[in-house]
């Protein structure tokens, strides 16, 4: 079974477009490693979390920003795909 990431992201914040860019960055690296990414509108003003197969690898809050693309590169291939090299891209 392949992996499915979710980006949860405050609508009342304006954080679509940053999730959607997150989002298009990941399925570009990760294009046959995961299933799909879900961009979710969260209910919790100011949240902004990261999941591979509802296991949390970002959260804004407990941070205190959000992630750099590389970085998040980075968590989601320990997860999905360990042995992938990201190149430049990583």
């Amino acid at each position: 079974m392949k992996d499915v990431i979710i980006i949860e992201y405050c609508p009342q914040c304006g954080w679509m477009l940053r999730a959607a860019y997150m989002a298009q960055e990941l399925l570009t690296t990760f294009t046959g490693d995961v299933k799909g990414i879900m961009l979710q509108p969260s209910d919790t003003a100011g949240r902004y979390t990261i999941s591979v197969n509802n296991k949390t690898i970002f959260d804004r809050k407990s941070e205190g920003r959000f992630p750099e693309i590389k970085e998040l590169k980075q968590l989601v291939r320990d997860m999905v795909n360990p042995a992938k090299d990201l190149g430049h891209s990583g």
